[in-house]
């Protein structure tokens, strides 16, 4: 961006002198989001799973290594983690005997949260079934939901993809907090076969135990108004390891979201170098978004919404938005006046803030800020992700190469002169409507 043109912007927004010189130098380097989001969105990082403890704790490092640098100071642990515990349980037998023949893992699907089940035909269960012409998914609900017995539930071939497609996603390490412990409910077994059978046998042994994971989170400490709080959020892990695509198998989540990491880091260390925050700026990035948003869930349960100001989180910024370059939507955009102020620090610039145009997707309650928007806390998601077009989502082919690095550049100038209202405590965005206490 010319000089011109950023003196431009500020004394459009009558910002102070002090805020002139630190903008005139430049908010982010193109070196330091490349470094960044490359080395987030490495090989070496391998996905970022909250699952895989090295894997993720690599990622974890490598951002409280730049907060350290950037010069904050540690939000909870002196190594910038927030560290709390989950139960993770682990699939360790599943067999079915059918007629006295073995199924293939892909013909059937235990569903239940019980530790350990054993029937047989001498075993009281109820007996469904799906049959040619019935919508699978449809049943599929019906039965999971609606149906309160144990039950064998019979797939007729037709549906075979369908089961072993579910079989992919629902086969998966059930997660819960320590505090829910894993929950009760009626198990379905679900198995594909031409009839019931008169001899059979079903096996499930699972294994849990206690898992820790990690926020990454780092504070500037408020002058006159330290005990309000902006926090400036985002998710660091991915989904890890998929089956290949050619060579590779590593789902590098560079959009999702290092995208939205990078900028949540550059936003530290411009905010940092600024120095003129009156209320105190909390930087986190969030693990296990992709299993449940287990990282902002207990961030969230952990902070008194009532001194949050506003939170804004970061959630993937690499491409040009629905709205073309220079935009960013922001979810429930309506719900509070946030979008509004920040559009008002930007007079003069051609960045525009809009609604979230995904309305269906349920947007605002699908991400890192849903607990504390719930909370009655001004809390959205900014984002440019097209996701009814990006074929890149949840592959291998979400690399640092589909990104648009001035995309991210721009995105992280536009939310960083717009929120300056809220750092130095002359802007306080409406609540949002609670939906819980």
């Amino acid at each position: 961006m010319k000089k011109s043109l950023v003196l431009s912007l500020l004394l459009g927004c009558s910002l102070s002198f002090g805020y002139a010189q630190q903008a005139d130098k430049g908010i982010s380097s193109t070196d330091n989001i490349n470094r960044i989001i490359n080395t987030l969105a490495s090989d070496e990082m391998r996905g970022r799973s909250a699952l895989n403890l090295e894997d993720i704790g690599r990622a974890a490092d490598f951002i409280a290594q730049e907060f350290k640098n950037i010069g904050l100071k540690p939000y909870a642990e002196d190594n910038f983690r927030q560290t709390f515990q989950v139960n993770q349980s682990k699939t360790r037998l599943q067999e079915i005997t059918w007629n006295k023949k073995k199924l293939a893992d892909d013909q059937f699907l235990i569903m239940g949260n019980v530790q350990n089940l054993q029937w047989d035909q001498h075993s009281k269960i109820s007996k469904l079934q799906i049959a040619a012409g019935d919508d699978f998914s449809q049943k599929f609900r019906e039965f999971m939901q609606q149906n309160p017995d144990d039950a064998i539930v019979l797939v007729d071939k037709k549906h075979a993809a369908f089961l072993a497609r579910f079989k992919k996603i629902y086969s998966r390490d059930q997660i819960t907090t320590s505090e829910q412990g894993l929950p009760s409910g009626p198990s379905k077994v679900f198995v594909v076969a031409d009839s019931f059978a008169p001899s059979y046998s079903i096996r499930l042994q699972k294994e849990t135990s206690s898992l820790p994971m990690f926020n990454v989170a780092g504070i500037i400490p408020g002058k006159s108004k330290a005990d309000e709080y902006v926090i400036f959020s985002s998710h660091y892990d991915h989904i890890g390891i998929l089956p290949a695509v050619g060579q590779d198998s590593i789902a590098n989540g560079a959009d999702d979201d290092a995208s939205g990491t990078t900028a949540m880091i550059e936003l530290a260390r411009y905010y940092q170098g600024l120095q003129s925050n009156e209320r105190t700026l909390i930087f986190v990035t969030f693990t296990a978004e992709e299993i449940g948003m287990f990282g902002s869930k207990y961030f969230s349960n952990n902070i008194d919404p009532e001194k949050v100001a506003a939170m804004i989180n970061i959630e993937m910024i690499g491409k040009d938005s629905k709205f073309g370059p220079n935009s960013l939507y922001i979810t429930g955009y309506d719900a509070s006046n946030l979008g509004k102020l920040m559009q008002e620090n930007l007079a003069g610039s051609a960045f525009t803030f809009h609604a979230d145009p995904y309305k269906t997707q349920n947007l605002f309650y699908r991400s890192d800020n849903a607990v504390l928007a719930a909370l009655g806390v001004p809390a959205h998601t900014f984002s440019t992700s097209q996701i009814d077009k990006d074929s890149y989502y949840h592959t291998v082919k979400d690399e640092v190469s589909t990104l648009d690095i001035q995309n991210i550049k721009s995105s992280i100038e536009a939310i960083a002169r717009g929120a300056i209202g809220l750092i130095n405590g002359t802007q306080t965005p409406t609540r949002v409507e609670k939906l819980r206490d």
